[in-house]
């Protein structure tokens, strides 16, 4: 239903209206904004806070939500433990799975980042298949699950179907990823294919692909899977896994003969449907080949610290000029503040320098969150595909209101309102989220919170008896 807002304080890319007067079509896109009321004056809804555009989070494995909190320990005194160690406790966690507890876990972690302020999501979605390897009678059960738990969390998606085929350069997969793998690549185009035919019954739904890593996928697999994706979709997103951790860098220039980044660039066609996700472990003609691309870079800062990965060269990157957005990965939180929040403060721990990420020139670059914020915002936007991060006509109407009255905010105006959400206090002040010009929380409840709930602690509880 169309509808026309007002709103206290609106976030426009080269500033703020106080009020601003936003006009929502009946598909849920902006029609206009403007700074003066409509002339009749009729009709009109008030909107109390700071109105931004939610935020797009690039990078998401619903399910290992589930596993936070499970790894934080060690077990053998000079016992190596690393992302590698992590990983041996994902293979075994992920064979438990049902497509049950699947979808339980995807509701309950989308539904926590709408209401912190994130309208849509990149699922790197791989876990294909049954227990034993097999098909389900449904190839694609468990992208269809968590397509489901988008809707019921009322989130837009991207699902992005991983291509997963080895376990190393030239090596076959194991038997813990069984899961994952694809007969071979015509197989996981056929899963591609029946996905992106769900789109016209979802106007929420995006489909492209995600290529897992050059470890796991091979040269030639990747230029099969590519070329056909685009060939069926001229626009498709592409995103891939590359210089996570230093030993993947080793791997690749030995089997591969270049550095990740770099075979990236020699060897494909870097654009900007392209997403490169981490890249942490770049090196300066990588950094600047990179950003020169076009392509973004897709950082999950809480993840990779703790992981262990390493600090993105994100000073630089800006410097080239870089695209960059924001993904919360593992999701041992789902904050926007906080993720914005760990990026910006390791860049400032590595450099021994404060607001490593503003500019001088105008109050839209030269405070540390207002920048963070809309660099994110226009990355997360290139990274998905989908018109939104913007308040502007054309755009999907994905309106975040931030509460006035919250601690963290009280005293602030636009100019420091974004640096007080995310550089500052714990509490979240997201009051009201609309995706698509439809409200999914108000006066912070989600109307699908108890449900939701409910079926992520019985999925919990089942997956605690099984460990």
């Amino acid at each position: 239903m169309a509808a026309i807002y007002k709103v206290e304080h609106l976030h426009q890319p080269d500033g703020w209206l106080s009020p601003g007067y936003l006009h929502v079509g009946d598909g849920g896109i902006i029609e206009l904004v403007e700074s003066a009321p409509p002339s009749d004056g009729s009709g009109v809804e008030p909107l109390a806070g700071f109105g931004i555009p939610g935020l797009a989070n690039l990078h998401s494995h619903a399910f290992q939500r589930a596993m936070s909190g499970r790894t934080e320990f060690v077990s053998e005194a000079g016992a190596e433990d690393t992302f590698w160690t992590w990983r041996n406790f994902m293979y075994d966690f992920v064979l438990r799975l049902t497509p049950e507890q699947y979808e339980a876990i995807g509701a309950f972690v989308y539904m926590e980042m709408v209401r912190h302020g994130m309208t849509a999501i990149g699922e790197f979605h791989y876990v294909h298949h049954a227990p034993d390897g097999k098909r389900y009678a449904n190839h694609s059960e468990m992208a269809d699950r968590l397509i489901a738990a988008a809707g019921r969390a009322g989130i837009a998606m991207t699902m992005l179907p991983v291509l997963y085929a080895h376990a190393g350069v030239g090596r076959p997969p194991g038997d813990r990823q069984r899961r994952f793998i694809h007969s071979g690549v015509g197989d996981f185009l056929s899963l591609v294919e029946g996905l992106r035919s769900r789109k016209s019954e979802n106007a929420n739904l995006e489909v492209g692909i995600a290529l897992h890593s050059l470890r796991a996928v091979a040269p030639a697999e990747l230029a099969e899977a590519v070329e056909a994706t685009l060939a069926a979709d001229p626009k498709a997103r592409i995103h891939i896994h590359v210089s996570e951790q230093l030993r993947e860098v080793e791997e690749i220039e030995a089997g591969l003969g270049a550095r990740p980044v770099q075979w990236m660039l020699d060897n494909t066609n870097l654009n900007d449907q392209w997403t490169l996700i981490h890249s942490t472990n770049i090196d300066e003609n990588e950094c600047r080949g990179l950003a020169k691309s076009g392509a973004v870079a897709g950082l999950c800062p809480v993840t990779e610290a703790l992981l262990g990965d390493g600090v993105f060269p994100l000073v630089d990157y800006q410097r080239h000029g870089g695209v960059w957005g924001i993904g919360t990965d593992g999701h041992y939180t789902t904050s926007t503040a906080e993720e914005l929040r760990m990026l910006e403060c390791g860049q400032r721990l590595r450099d021994r320098e404060r607001n490593r990420v503003a500019s001088p020139g105008s109050p839209v670059t030269s405070h540390s969150g207002r920048r963070l914020f809309d660099l994110a915002l226009e990355g997360g936007r290139r990274s998905l595909g989908i018109a939104t991060g913007a308040l502007t006509p054309g755009m999907r109407a994905d309106l975040v209101l931030l509460d006035t009255g919250d601690p963290i905010l009280i005293g602030h105006g636009p100019d420091t309102v974004l640096d007080a959400w995310i550089l500052s206090g714990t509490t979240n002040p997201v009051r009201d989220v609309m995706v698509s010009g439809k409200w999914i929380v108000r006066d912070r409840r989600h109307p699908e919170e108890e449900s939701i709930t409910a079926a992520y602690k019985k999925a919990i509880g089942e997956l605690n008896s099984s460990l």
